[in-house]
């Protein structure tokens, strides 16, 4: 699979793994103090080529997405799961590209959304308390797996409708990742 994009990732360890999965330039961020020569090539890489922004699951990954997107707008967005960044071995705590399989990593890639400029979106606060996305007991849980279910990342009660319309989901979109989770837990 050949990626025609570049991909932004975090460190040296996320390119290998990420080599390995598809042919595909990567720059690497080297964490979350950017400097201007980054922000520089990922724009000139932008411009030229596209940019995908693949970053780890976390905390420092969210950050480095915002930095970048900002910096850079109009990048497209590929995302992993904590599930599916997780280390092997259960003693190693940390999460990264590094940890997901080859097959997790071309997935993700094929699913990139691309950030539109916020419009209104057909889903509001309501329905996100509705179906008990926040503000509930099992909000997080229930935000991680609609998350995983749209490849849109995990997210915190305020970043969640945000994220939504950023990237586009559909109303329809949102009642079946709503009906599949409803389905699991019924399941469950």
């Amino acid at each position: 699979m050949k990626i025609k994009e570049i991909i932004v990732v975090e460190g040296r360890d996320d390119t290998t793994k990420v080599q390995l999965a598809v042919d595909a330039d990567t720059i690497e961020t080297n964490g979350s103090a950017i400097n201007k020569e980054t922000l520089a090539r990922i724009r000139h890489a932008k411009e030229k080529r596209g940019v995908i922004i693949f970053t780890d699951p976390d905390y420092p990954g969210e950050r480095i997405r915002h930095i970048v997107d900002q910096a850079v707008p109009g990048c497209k967005h590929a995302f992993l799961t904590r599930d599916q960044a997780k280390a092997k071995n259960p003693k190693n705590k940390s999460l990264g590209i590094e940890h997901a399989s080859i097959e997790t990593i071309r997935h993700a890639l094929k699913e990139v959304y691309e950030l539109a400029d916020i419009r209104e979106s057909e889903i509001q606060k309501a329905d996100l308390i509705e179906h008990g996305l926040i503000g509930g007991p099992e909000a997080s849980v229930r935000r991680e797996k609609l998350g995983e279910l749209l490849q849109i990342g995990h997210t915190n009660g305020k970043q969640l409708l945000k994220r939504l319309t950023q990237f586009q989901i559909t109303k329809t979109q949102f009642e079946q990742a709503i009906k599949a989770i409803q389905q699991e837990e019924n399941d469950a």
